[in-house]
């Protein structure tokens, strides 16, 4: 490649990047994931678009790969794990017992109504199993969910990849000769490899960072991401599975107390979106619009299978075991979005050269983009009308502010809402556990700092710094004088969640 070609290509991917960045801000007024605009502009830019010739499976396959390594690095590093400590044995079971449950299904179906082999319509029930991580960090972290749902969610999203990828692939041999023992042996291997890796370079990484003394700040979101790429090459070395040991690695590094912890968060994000962008664009490319139509009606019957009966009978299935209530089962159910990860999967039997494979990626690019628009924007009126998002419930706020990463604080807001009993409570009177505080009060549109008699009043945002220790009994606190006013203790209110 010339210096002036090298030029051209830089100047055509940063405008696509950047295109796509801008594209992202219409896509959350609407409540679509952003993948959706960053396969369109890939389809844009193709073959039957402007032109640009991407054909090549095997990079495609590989860059997914990674790009979902990122993906899920960053998931982990986003994750707390307060949120989903106990919420692991669900979450393991969903990415589990939920796959197979929803493979089986899908298979099924795609054998009885399509009229595929058994080996292609298992290929194609496991690789639209796994909900996609993008999808769902991108769509339910802007929902003020519980966090029990919100986390059972985030978590299943960050275990389900490794067991849907693994059966790809024993599913991707030809001719295809499937030991049960041998494969369960395989299975249980990989994953259980793969966590082992996982957290002993999560946890060797977090007492090294925390004792080394790097020159600049800005090595430690570094370090911090590039440890838990080596937890997934290492488990990928060691034939396990690197998808579970790049999450998991991800969470112990996130929640073990390392300095700079804003800025490592902020690192992650940004290469998250990197690898999304990237990787959508990369996927829009490389599929021919021309060929879809064909597929369209299968991918719709599939897609509804999936949506109405797999995935429900899946969460059922999961979580009959731990007594979840029939509105988040309802909820779980509507919410297991499909995204990169299917797309990613079907390259993987194309790859190893199964016959009629290259079906199965259309048939996935469609359901994703069609069932996504479905999907999307209607998770936050079901998670109205279902009554799970809680009228006093806080959010917390990004900032970049090096006081509160040194404070270990953190930035909440919070909406008084219409029937809260925090009307007319005054700040000295709401008694907010000991350092948390009330800084600014944003009233029709006016903001101030509010005094120990200021009242709040219906429609007041608070914005409250507690820190990561108190911010629990911040929360608990807040719920409980909404519910009960500032006797809610002599009420035996405490505020508990939802």
């Amino acid at each position: 490649m010339s210096l002036q070609q090298l030029y051209v290509a830089l100047l055509i991917a940063g405008v696509v990047l950047l295109a796509s960045i801008m594209f992202t801000r219409a896509a959350d007024r609407v409540g679509l994931p952003s993948l959706l605009l960053f396969l369109a502009v890939g389809v844009a830019i193709g073959n039957d678009g402007l032109g640009l010739d991407f054909s090549d499976v095997q990079l495609a396959s590989d860059l997914g790969t990674a790009a979902l390594a990122v993906i899920l690095v960053e998931g982990g590093l986003t994750t707390r794990f307060s949120d989903i400590r106990r919420l692991l044995a669900p979450a393991g079971v969903l990415a589990t017992v939920g796959v197979g449950v929803s493979m089986a299904v899908v298979a099924v179906g795609a054998h009885l109504l399509l009229g595929m082999n058994w080996q292609l319509s298992f290929l194609l029930g496991a690789i639209v199993s796994p909900t996609d991580a993008a999808a769902v960090f991108s769509i339910l972290r802007v929902l003020p969910l519980p966090r029990r749902v919100a986390g059972l969610l985030e978590a299943e999203s960050g275990f389900n990849d490794a067991p849907a990828a693994i059966v790809v692939l024993m599913l991707s041999t030809t001719p295809l000769v499937v030991d049960p023992l041998t494969a369960i042996g395989g299975v249980v291997y990989e994953l259980a490899a793969g966590t082992a890796i996982g957290l002993a370079v999560g946890f060797a990484g977090a007492f090294a960072l925390r004792r080394a003394a790097l020159p600049a700040s800005g090595l430690y979101p570094l370090a911090t991401f590039g440890l838990a790429m080596v937890a997934f090459a290492a488990a990928g070395t060691a034939h396990a599975s690197g998808f579970i040991a790049a999450y998991l690695s991800g969470v112990v590094l996130a929640n073990s107390g390392l300095p700079h912890r804003a800025a490592i968060r902020s690192f992650a994000e940004g290469l998250g979106w990197l690898a999304q962008i990237g990787l959508f664009v990369l996927l829009g490319l490389l599929v021919s619009p021309s060929q879809l139509p064909r597929e369209l009606m299968p991918a719709l019957i599939i897609g509804a299978v999936l949506l109405l009966l797999s995935r429900p009978l899946s969460v059922v299935a999961s979580l009959v075991w731990f007594k979840v209530p029939w509105r988040e089962q309802i909820f779980l159910s509507w919410a297991g979005l499909r995204g990169a990860v299917p797309i990613v999967l079907a390259t993987f039997p194309i790859v190893e050269g199964v016959p009629y494979s290259f079906r199965l990626l259309n048939i996935v690019f469609i359901l994703v983009v069609v069932y996504t628009v479905v999907q999307g924007p209607s998770l936050g009126p079901l998670a109205h009308s279902l009554r799970l998002v809680p009228r006093d419930s806080t959010r917390e706020l990004q900032v970049e502010a090096a006081p509160l990463d040194v404070l270990d604080a953190e930035l909440l807001t919070m909406t008084v809402q219409p029937g809260s009993r925090l009307h007319n409570v005054s700040v000295l009177e709401l008694r907010l556990p000991d350092p948390s505080v009330i800084t600014l009060i944003i009233r029709k549109g006016e903001t101030f700092v509010p005094q120990p008699d200021t009242r709040i009043t219906i429609g007041d945002e608070l914005l409250i710094v507690t820190t990561t220790t108190t911010r629990t009994a911040a929360e608990r606190r807040l719920r409980a004088v909404s519910r009960r006013g500032k006797l809610a203790y002599w009420f035996d209110e405490y505020g508990d969640a939802d």
